[in-house]
């Protein structure tokens, strides 16, 4: 009986060294998720997180204005985050890249032989917010800003001798200096050229295109043409009279988007992976494969960081470490001075679009929703390679 006893003690005290072992291991990683989450966000700045553009900020900073407990509008967005850089993170562990995974060999700042950004955005990515937010870095990190003027017909693919005008103009802009332009990707030193620290910024591909369809018939917009342009021709009332998803489910050429299609067309912004493929023929047609890998290689080898619109506190965290010269504080600006940014190119004029049309039209986007997801887990990696990893 002695000895059932004492064996009895023993599992016993095996068992509360176990629950307590238990206890404080769960400790140790409840811990570091919330050091994780610590480092996934400056205070108070989700609420601006959504995005650049403002489409979805708008709705977070009026809950932070509520009496809410000041966790609880942000709550969706950092579980989305959080399980994004998780994924991430799981997916290099499982294939062995997370113990070689170094911030210096994701950087391609270091290859750049002069300090000059070179920002060629994407239209109708919250490039226009990023550049408010690029001026007023200028002034704390002491470089000049400067962007392409406004123009009546804005060609972004250029002929040879159009790029190599452009890449010697920016070369002569004194240093460090910052130029903005809507143009495809230009390899400087195709021309004898030093290569300068390319950004730049993407967005979910479907909603970059409604947004697209919406800005060019916002009222504001054709008051800004007529008085950049006063000879300008007014568009058809019906044109901007209709809906996007009449115009997808009517089959318009417009919101057609047929495969390998070729659109030279002037303003057809549907090819997001056009701005980083280049200017040659080969990055034409629409969600073709060649293009991608030609974007993606692009991506890869030159850009220093290529931002998420949707993942605001990733990309201004990674833009600040890879690129500190000119971003460094920029979370700071931009968060402190979040009611300013978010207001600026808003298009209160667009209206929701439903999930339907929205996964119809994703059904032919499926190279740029590739193309997407790539720039997403670089630009993940970039982060995560920076971090203590999570064990």
């Amino acid at each position: 009986m002695a000895l059932v006893c004492v064996y009895a003690e023993f599992v016993a005290l095996i068992a509360i060294s176990c629950t307590l072992f238990l206890f404080l291991h769960t400790q140790s990683l409840t811990s570091r998720l919330r050091e994780m989450e610590d480092r996934l966000q400056e205070p108070s700045s989700l609420s601006a997180a959504s995005g650049l553009s403002g489409n979805s900020i708008s709705q977070a900073s009026a809950g932070a204005n509520q009496s809410h407990h000041p966790d609880e509008h942000l709550q969706h967005h950092d579980r989305e985050l959080i399980g994004n850089l998780h994924h991430t993170y799981n997916y290099l562990k499982s294939t062995g890249q997370m113990q070689t995974l170094k911030a210096t060999e994701l950087n391609n700042t270091r290859r750049a032989e002069v300090p000059i950004i070179f920002f060629n955005r994407v239209p109708k990515v919250g490039s226009q917010t990023f550049m408010e937010l690029l001026r007023r870095l200028a002034v704390r990190n002491d470089y000049t800003f400067h962007r392409d003027v406004v123009q009546r017909l804005e060609v972004i693919r250029l002929a040879p001798e159009r790029q190599q005008e452009l890449a010697e103009m920016v070369m002569d802009l004194p240093v460090p200096s910052v130029y903005v332009k809507h143009v495809c990707y230009t390899n400087f030193t195709r021309f004898g050229l030093p290569m300068p620290i390319y950004v730049n910024m993407v967005r979910d591909p479907v909603e970059r295109i409604i947004s697209w369809y919406y800005y060019v018939r916002a009222p504001w917009y054709y008051v800004e043409r007529k008085q950049a342009f006063p000879d300008l021709p007014l568009p058809d009332p019906r044109w901007l009279k209709k809906d996007f998803e009449t115009c997808v489910l009517q089959g318009d050429p417009e919101c057609t988007y047929s495969q390998n299609a070729v659109h030279e067309g002037i303003g057809d912004h549907r090819r997001q992976t056009l701005f980083f493929c280049g200017h040659g023929e080969e990055c034409l047609p629409f969600n073709s494969a060649g293009a991608l890998e030609r974007a993606k290689y692009a991506v890869e080898s030159q850009y220093a960081v290529v931002g998420v619109l949707e993942d605001l506190n990733t990309t201004l965290t990674v833009l600040e470490k890879y690129v500190p010269r000119f971003f460094s504080g920029a979370s700071s600006v931009y968060f402190n001075e979040v009611n300013v940014l978010q207001k600026i190119n808003k298009n209160n004029f667009k209206p929701p679009v439903s999930e339907e049309i929205k996964n119809l039209v994703r059904r032919n986007f499926t190279k740029e929703i590739e193309f997407y997801q790539f720039c997403k887990q670089r630009l993940y990696k970039q982060y995560l390679a920076t971090q203590v990893p999570l064990k």
